[in-house]
């Protein structure tokens, strides 16, 4: 049976390592809650899987510690913050928290985070500004990895390049988290050190070929663009737009030629209120939703289902029985419980 933990608890382990790290509480709390979120959305590469590269990157100095992002640029709908390398889970949810401020107010508002470190899981920040009646569009891009080709390359130029969408629904918010790559660096990392294959051909060779061997992107190989060798110019445009649209608008990325791992990051806010209304943006959302659900499916055991809804659901499961680490993670906080000497994190059900 598998074994489950209290979401508070994992939260408060999180935070206690964090904190014993030198981050102070603001961040450290921020963080664990941020890591944990992911994992209770099913998104377990980047949740505490994240734990132990955020304490040595606290430890090598590479993340800091103290203050707070400093403002580059302010407009009433617009600003870019220079991240100072602080916590890339904290600095995003005072994105997403300004950015809707500014959209309150303008309609629209954005927020440009440059030299983030790594934010972890988009998903993570969506679902309470949409529940708030705003959506929100969370783009993020590591100006120092290079691991994506793009289409018709063989060379890794770019990341996997995420997008998120947050949109307000009656029944619940639509939640999108897609990489502008088919697959993402922690699940090849993942695959690679348990022995495995990919569940398909995601990756390309150095000679050019199609592989599902996680360890061709160590190999002079990439990840490929959504779309694959057939129609990866749709993945590589959108992650080209991704690209411009944290670094270029932040003033700060792969030209600069960075090396620190991190992030750019661009969160857009919109306030349906202040355009049509909020009643006309849910009855649209609304209709496709139902529209959707009443497409006949592929499988008629599998209904259509809207973005977010099974991670929604995953989340409502793990809140209330308990939530389900994948293995690596669970041996990981126990090794790391044991490095720094705090209590590991009862196990409530396995």
């Amino acid at each position: 049976m598998t074994e489950r933990y209290r979401a508070a608890d994992l939260v408060a382990f999180a935070e206690r390592l964090l904190s014993g790290a030198g981050l102070p509480s603001e961040p450290a709390a921020a963080v664990a809650a941020g890591l944990v979120e992911a994992d209770l959305l099913g998104h377990t590469t980047h949740g505490l899987a994240l734990l132990g590269p955020y304490l040595g990157a606290l430890a090598a100095g590479t993340m800091e510690r103290e203050g707070r992002p400093a403002v580059v640029s302010e407009a009433p709908a617009a600003a870019v913050w220079d991240g100072r390398r602080l916590p890339g889970v904290w600095t995003t949810g005072l994105a997403v928290e300004a950015a809707t401020a500014k959209a309150a107010t303008q309609g629209v508002g954005a927020v440009v985070v440059r030299r983030s470190h790594h934010i972890a899981c988009l998903a993570a920040f969506l679902e309470k500004p949409a529940r708030d009646g705003y959506a929100v569009i969370v783009l993020s891009s590591d100006p120092a990895v290079a691991t994506v080709a793009p289409h018709g390359g063989i060379s890794p130029v770019m990341t996997p390049n995420p997008l998120a969408v947050a949109l307000p629904a009656t029944a619940g918010p639509i939640l999108i988290d897609v990489s502008t790559s088919i697959t993402t660096n922690g699940l090849v990392a993942r695959t690679a050190r348990e022995g495995g294959r990919l569940p398909g051909a995601w990756l390309i060779d150095a000679d050019g070929r199609a592989s599902d061997d996680p360890a061709v992107a160590s190999a002079g190989g990439a990840l490929l663009p959504v779309g694959g060798l057939d129609h990866g110019h749709k993945g590589f445009a959108l992650s080209l737009m991704v690209e411009a649209l944290t670094q270029g608008l932040g003033g700060y990325g792969r030209a600069e030629r960075p090396t620190d791992w991190g992030a750019a990051v661009t969160v857009i806010a919109f306030a349906p209120a202040l355009f049509a209304g909020l009643a006309p943006f849910l009855a649209q959302v609304d209709w496709l939703t139902e529209a959707c659900h009443a497409a006949t499916p592929r499988d008629p055991g599998v209904p259509v289902r809207m973005p977010g809804e099974s991670a929604l659901a995953r989340k409502a499961r793990a809140l209330s029985e308990g939530v389900a680490l994948h293995p690596e993670v669970a041996v990981q906080m126990a090794t790391l419980a044991e490095t720094h000497g705090v209590a590991g994190v009862e196990v409530i059900r396995g």
